[in-house]
């Protein structure tokens, strides 16, 4: 997907001059009326859940009307879903300007644009509602954007769709799904129909104006909602808690297992962690995945602020310093390119740098402002927390074995004793995943990080987060965090005093002549041990059954093991990756649309390496 996004312009008086939007009053108008085209509110009456996909999201009229008609209707489904692909979207000042024109939702529409976000291409998901709507926008290419979608959708809102991105229509609709378009010329009817659409010209209740309402006519497999909603998740760190979250908020019931004492002291057990994103010039997989685990982050953390549950973090900004000259004109590059948003990311010179860190530096690079650290076992924490009376804890309780019933996964201690039991069971519990004979199929990897912490005064330099090869933490309670090593399937766990030296070594290199007071011998520290990927992206999503597979078959046709499924692989990017994995399973479990495009979903499956096995001595980060 294109990288860079062009926002619609407008003129000072408010007049759209994007093609996807109309005038905002007449626009207002149509969507009201959207609601009898797709036979709302009796569609969804009694469903557990109900999805449009809307192609011009512009100011979110239609999408406003739909979400205050469902919160009116007592029978309403369970659930909202939304999709809405905007190749040019709003900015936030924009999008309130033309919101103002048709005041009828102000409170709704204040809550949209509370959690608008930087405009970035992919997907990006909003929860609403206290969660039960689901907004997707998707900026990007529209056709494009349908191909890499994953959907059933109940009813389709069509503005200007190319004739050529119809035969995804039939891929992507329910049975039964409705559909209304704006464009009404014959060979969009002649698309439709051809695309399984059974089509009609209809008045638009506006002048002379027309639009295309239909019925989808074709083959479609429904979704069928999970039968119960149990599960067991194995491992309490930020994976493990997270999806434990997102399932709870879906009504499920959860039962937490980990032989820790309490959440987050594995891996997820570090004082301060990096949450940032990592952008390149071609913005492949790694890059598109850890922006969007950034932005869904960001979105997750002040959702449960705003639950009262706030984890410690501090969004102080993150320096990334190039290695070399070479790397800082790449850098350079990135930015001149892409041109994202300068709340999102910017390059700065080498005085620039050196100013933002409080320390002289040799090189200039990236500046994420919203990016920062976050301590995981507060956010474990606070994730299930928030997910109150729906998760049960079992701390305390290490795992000897999980056992297959006819129908439920079982936990068992080392002495045969049954822990809990469900239908559905999520090995999140870092490099252990090796130990069980279900999950010998994927090659994760040990990767042993031991952390220096240095002693700290307040409000010394670095302020923010830098990090060149490695990183240091701002002072947090009375210390700092310098580090880390990493070193492929090392499981020794105490503290070396070479790592430390390893450490000071490269915060020379990110901050020169910072090292100098600290003795390596001397230095108090932690080590964790990541679970590393052969690619370096992480493994979510149903296990395999089998040990191995033709290269060329489909990943869909790949059995997998009932009810199992695996979220590992994060390497050093667990914090930026684990609300994302969590939503990403919970809607997998939950029969939902998921919340990155297919393509990305399909990178991270655990199955993967079944198609490609990892080459001998690969390891999994930097």
């Amino acid at each position: 997907m294109d990288p860079t996004i062009t926002s619609a312009s407008l003129a000072s008086d408010a007049d759209p001059r994007s093609p996807s939007l109309d005038d905002v009053g007449g626009r207002g108008q149509a969507s009201q009326r959207l609601l009898a085209r797709h036979g709302l509110p009796v569609r969804w009456a009694g469903r557990e859940a109900f999805t449009i996909v809307e192609t011009g999201f512009g100011p979110g009229l239609d999408f406003l009307a739909t979400w205050a008609a469902w919160r009116a209707d007592p029978a309403r489904s369970r659930r909202l879903h939304f999709i809405a692909i905007d190749e040019h979207p709003l900015g936030l000042a924009d999008l309130a300007r033309l919101q103002a024109a048709w005041p009828g939702q102000g409170a709704l529409a204040a809550e949209l644009r509370d959690q608008w976000l930087p405009l970035l291409p992919g997907t990006h998901r909003l929860s609403l509602d206290d969660g039960r709507v689901t907004l997707d926008l998707i900026f990007g290419d529209v056709a494009q954007a349908l191909t890499l979608l994953d959907a059933r959708a109940d009813a389709f809102q069509l503005d200007n769709l190319a004739p050529a991105a119809f035969a995804q229509l039939t891929r992507l609709a329910a049975p039964g799904a409705s559909l209304c378009s704006t464009a009404v010329a014959e060979d969009v009817r002649l698309g439709l129909r051809a695309a399984g659409f059974a089509v009609a010209r209809q008045p638009d209740g506006a002048g002379d104006r027309q639009v295309l309402e239909g019925r989808f006519e074709g083959d479609a497999a429904p979704l069928v909602p999970p039968a119960e909603r149990r599960a067991l998740v194995i491992g309490a760190g930020v994976a493990g808690t997270s999806v434990a979250e997102r399932l709870a908020a879906r009504g499920w019931q959860v039962t937490v297992i980990d032989e820790a004492d309490g959440p987050g002291q594995g891996a997820s057990g570090n004082k301060a962690g990096v949450f940032r994103p990592l952008p390149s010039l071609d913005d492949n997989r790694l890059a598109r995945i850890t922006r969007a685990g950034f932005l869904y982050g960001l979105r997750h953390l002040e959702r449960l602020a705003r639950a009262g549950q706030a984890p410690r973090w501090e969004p102080c900004g993150v320096l990334h310093l190039a290695r070399d000259a070479k790397q800082e004109g790449k850098m350079r590059a990135v930015v001149d390119a892409h041109q994202p948003p300068t709340d999102y990311l910017r390059f700065v010179s080498r005085d620039e740098a050196g100013q933002l860190a409080g320390w002289p530096v040799e090189a200039g690079g990236w500046w994420f402002p919203g990016g920062g650290w976050i301590q995981p076992p507060t956010l474990c924490e606070a994730n299930l927390a928030a997910a109150g009376e729906a998760v049960t804890r079992r701390f305390g309780q290490r795992l000897g074995a999980l056992e297959r019933t006819e129908d439920e996964w079982v936990a068992v201690d080392p002495a045969g004793a049954e822990i809990a039991r469900a239908p559905v069971a999520i090995l999140a519990n870092g490099v252990g995943i090796r130990g069980l004979p279900q999950a010998a199929m994927l090659p994760v990897r040990p990767a042993r990080g031991q952390v220096s912490h240095l002693p700290a005064e307040l409000a010394s330099a670095p302020r923010v987060v830098v990090c060149r090869l490695g990183y240091v933490s701002p002072e947090v309670d009375g210390l700092r965090c310098a580090g880390a090593t990493f070193i492929a399937d090392d499981e020794g766990s105490e503290l070396r005093e070479v790592e430390h030296r390893e450490n000071m070594t490269k915060l020379d290199f990110i901050l020169p002549g910072f090292a100098a007071p600290f003795d390596p011998a001397s230095l108090a520290g932690r080590v964790g041990f990541r679970p590393a990927s052969p690619d370096r992206l992480p493994m979510i999503g149903a296990v395999p059954a089998v040990a191995q597979a033709a290269r060329d078959t489909p990943l869909g046709d790949i059995p997998r093991q009932p009810g199992l499924y695996a979220v590992s692989g994060f390497g050093a990017r667990g914090l930026v990756w684990a609300s994302l994995a969590g939503e990403l399973l919970a809607s997998q479990l939950n029969g939902e649309p998921p919340p990155l495009a297919r393509d990305l979903v399909d990178a991270m499956d655990p199955a993967r390496y079944l198609l490609k096995p990892p080459r001998p001595g690969s390891s999994g980060d930097e």
